[in-house]
């Protein structure tokens, strides 16, 4: 190849190979230590292992008499009057709760006025009280009866042969329940936003489905924890009707205690056993209530304790394949 006389040749110089990219390698990431979390778990087992120990070793606890009452038919019968006890009062409270909440909310002044009242007394007088004025409620008033006030009376009953150990137990306890039922229910329908009264109201909607169809449904998502809470409540409170002669679970057990004195404290821990099933059994129903009308509310539905079970046998059993693969 021929070149002109006076042209400059310059020739570039290559660029350097470049270096091949080194391999990753996976880092595993260390987890904050924290020393503190780890004694205090340690100091809890160690004070649930004690614990656990005098209840199994102490031998006052007589664990043998212990299974023996545990399903004895006087302990299974005064269980049977518990549950009927706290299912009716419970539905009595209900519908009272909920008639007194709506009264508290009324235009009528007097509604307001009695409805506050009621509340204001039930919550204030103990339940032990209640029932004990009850009970003797034929010394006050040996006949009931219906007609005009200070006019005949058209309706006559007596007293004594309404007012059995049942009955009094069922009217006190609803009583007292209803008070309180009405605060939560009270409660429940103010947390709906006012926006939603002010939209179905705008849309036409009448009044009863307004309440139905929009408010209840919001504010029962507040209503069934706090009931539930009082539901539970109302179950131990059952061991106060032994009181006006009602044998129930614990008073089931006060007898045989009076009887056999030498199983106090195996009776006492049947009582509190079957006590502590009652109320796990109604957690156990709040909790998948609470679920059922949370949703629409919450994008993802709390996990069911077998999920949750199922989530951590998976998990684990990832956890194992990652270490042994490493």
């Amino acid at each position: 190849m021929s070149q002109s006389p006076g042209a400059a040749v310059s020739f570039a110089e290559a660029p350097p190979a470049a270096e091949p990219p080194k391999p990753l390698t996976a880092q595993r990431v260390q987890p904050l230590r924290r020393p503190g979390r780890w004694i205090a778990t340690a100091v809890v087992l160690v004070v649930v292992a004690q614990i656990a120990h005098g209840l199994a070793t102490n031998p006052f606890y007589q664990w043998g008499r212990f299974r023996y009452w545990f399903l004895r038919p006087t302990v299974l019968d005064g269980l049977l009057v518990t549950l009927e006890v706290a299912a009716l009062s419970a539905l009595l409270g209900l519908l009272g709760g909920v008639l007194l909440a709506l009264a508290r909310q009324s235009g009528s002044p007097v509604l307001r006025a009695v409805s506050w009242t009621y509340t204001w007394l039930f919550r204030s007088v103990p339940l032990i009280v209640v029932l004990i004025f009850l009970y003797n409620f034929s010394a006050l008033y040996k006949t009931l009866s219906l007609g005009i006030p200070f006019g005949p009376a058209f309706v006559t009953f007596d007293e004594s042969k309404l007012a059995t150990d049942m009955t009094v137990a069922v009217i006190g306890l609803g009583l007292n329940e209803a008070a309180y039922a009405a605060e939560v229910v009270r409660g429940g329908l103010l947390s709906v936003d006012q926006g939603q009264h002010e939209a179905a109201a705008a849309l036409g909607l009448p009044k009863g489905y307004q309440f139905t169809r929009i408010v209840l449904p919001q504010a029962l998502r507040s209503i069934t924890p706090n009931y539930v809470n009082q539901l539970i409540g109302l179950v131990k409170s059952t061991s106060l009707v032994f009181y006006v002669s009602l044998l129930d679970l614990f008073g089931s057990v006060q007898t045989m205690g009076s009887t056999y004195p030498g199983d106090i404290v195996p009776l006492l821990l049947v009582a509190t056993v079957w006590y502590l099933i009652l109320t796990s059994a109604v957690s156990v129903v709040q909790f998948y209530v609470e679920r059922y009308f949370a949703r629409g509310a919450t994008r993802t539905l709390p996990p069911t304790p077998l999920q949750k079970a199922r989530a951590g046998l998976t998990g684990l059993r990832t956890r194992l394949r990652r270490e042994a693969a490493a």
